[in-house]
């Protein structure tokens, strides 16, 4: 009875700092391999200096065994970050159907606070590119020492 209990709420804590964004794909008129179902930011608004979470629902009729996923991030019209990941690192391949993408990032103390626009490009491991996402985010003004 006591593992339900806390279950149940951290399930209630999770709901109450996970945060669904709004999604736009890169090309509106192209036929991507993924479709990206949605996405959630946890803590939303991030945090400087603690983990953020970026949780991607994605589906595909393919089988994608690797990869990689480009990580673009703008502050204002200004690019602060570019980088590259193994796919297979984010999510488990292969990745068939419905399947979830989970990166985890610390962005330092010194990030200054606002709104950012994350690019997120995935590939197959022939350079193909299978979706690729925008969305904004929002840094908070508080951040722990």
């Amino acid at each position: 009875m006591a593992k339900l209990l806390i279950l149940s709420l951290l399930v209630l804590a999770s709901s109450l700092v996970a945060s669904a964004v709004s999604v736009e794909y890169c090309n509106k008129k192209a036929n991507y391999v993924v479709s990206v179902n949605s996405v959630d930011i946890i803590p939303n608004p991030v945090i400087r200096g603690e983990n953020a979470i970026f949780n991607i629902s994605a589906s595909t009729d393919k089988s994608i065994t690797g990869g990689k996923l480009t990580i673009d991030v703008k502050y204002f019209f200004f690019n602060v970050d570019h980088e590259t990941h193994d796919l297979c690192e984010e999510t488990s391949c292969p990745a068939t159907g419905n399947f979830a993408i989970a990166h985890q990032q610390v962005l330092p103390g010194y990030t200054p606070p606002g709104s950012y626009t994350i690019t997120m490009k995935m590939e197959d491991s022939n350079g193909k590119e299978l979706t690729c996402i925008s969305f904004g985010f929002s840094i908070g003004f508080v951040a722990d020492s």
